[in-house]
């Protein structure tokens, strides 16, 4: 199963507001535009708002309600970090994030620990055999990751 093709922020925006909105959460979006704006700048000369090409960069910050605590920041070149209860899943594909939400409020993410070597990881699994695995670094579980545990 493919992902929805998400071409520009605002499309990916506007999937994470629908998967907000089938899972009851609360939905907060602050835009950043112009090369002069966005938080990765590798294209634009210093002191402009657009690109070479004329175009306008935009990066989104948005931040879910409800637990788990989870924001995406949404990068102009196509990924994204998606925050789950301070665990960090960098360079996320744009078009996997609405997936990656469904998982994780469908109650298909969790936490593995092993013992060798020792720690605990956050699993979000997506369709298509596609899986994101972090490191908690958390001193302690936070209350919905422990619930979230699966031996």
């Amino acid at each position: 199963m493919g992902h929805p093709h998400l071409p520009t922020t605002q499309a990916a925006v506007a999937a994470i507001r629908e998967v907000a909105r089938e899972y009851d959460r609360e939905f907060v979006v602050s835009d950043d535009i112009g090369a002069d704006q966005v938080s990765r700048r590798e294209s634009a000369d210093a002191f402009t708002a657009a690109d070479p090409d004329g175009s306008l960069p935009h990066e989104a910050f948005v931040e879910l309600g409800g637990q788990p605590a989870v924001t995406v920041r949404i990068f102009a070149d196509g990924d994204a970090k998606v925050t789950v209860d301070e665990v960090e899943f960098h360079d996320v594909p744009r078009a996997s994030v609405p997936g990656f939400l469904r998982s994780v409020y469908g109650g298909l993410a969790y936490v593995k620990g092993r013992f060798f070597p020792v720690g605990e990881w956050l699993v979000v699994p997506l369709p298509g055999d596609e899986t994101y695995k972090e490191l908690i670094l958390l001193s302690g579980l936070t209350p919905w990751l422990a619930r979230a545990v699966r031996p």
